[in-house]
């Protein structure tokens, strides 16, 4: 519970005057001027300021303005802030925060799930694009190969048989005696 005593009532009532000192015509303002009423425990009361001239209160519209325009030095001398040192009729200096409409989670969620779905798609995409060069790529070669297959060559007039390039052929008039034993 804030402590609310004699000391704390002048710092008010001196800020009051500060900020009533601050207003044109009114440079002649003391601490006496200002006059707290019905003060309750929890530090809850009204106040008025009168005219050092007359013997009449000040008119309220120009005590407004004047809290108004000085609001965050009374917050600072007591270190509070407008949600703890409310002033009824008086509007904060600043406006309540607003509330996005849409919550800034569900913007940062929406794009990392936009980045995993272009990645992922682009994962897929090169995935098939290497398939298909993977595919068109020996299928080339293979052809090449059948050609050379079926071409018989001819030296000296005498076609011969072309070596099988994929099997190979073993000739057993130069292996060894182990390898004759040892499998392919």
């Amino acid at each position: 519970m804030y402590a609310w005593d004699t000391n704390e009532e002048y710092l008010f009532k001196a800020m009051v005057a500060f900020s009533m000192r601050k207003v044109p015509n009114r440079e002649t303002t003391e601490i006496s001027h200002v006059l707290l009423c019905n003060v309750t425990q929890r530090v809850s009361f009204w106040f008025v300021v009168t005219d050092p001239s007359k013997t009449h209160t000040l008119p309220a519209v120009e005590i407004q303005s004047a809290i108004r325009m000085n609001r965050n030095r009374i917050n600072n001398a007591f270190f509070l802030n407008d949600q703890t040192l409310e002033f009824l009729r008086i509007p904060s200096t600043l406006a309540p925060p607003t509330d996005p409409p849409v919550p800034i989670w569900i913007i940062i969620f929406g794009v990392i799930f936009c980045i995993v779905i272009v990645a992922t798609m682009l994962l897929i995409l090169s995935g098939i694009q290497q398939h298909r060069r993977k595919n068109e790529g020996p299928s080339e070669m293979e052809d090449t190969e059948d050609k050379c297959e079926n071409t018989i060559t001819v030296e000296n007039g005498i076609p011969c048989d072309p070596l099988d390039m994929k099997g190979g052929h073993i000739n057993d008039a130069f292996m060894t005696e182990d390898e004759r034993l040892t499998p392919l």
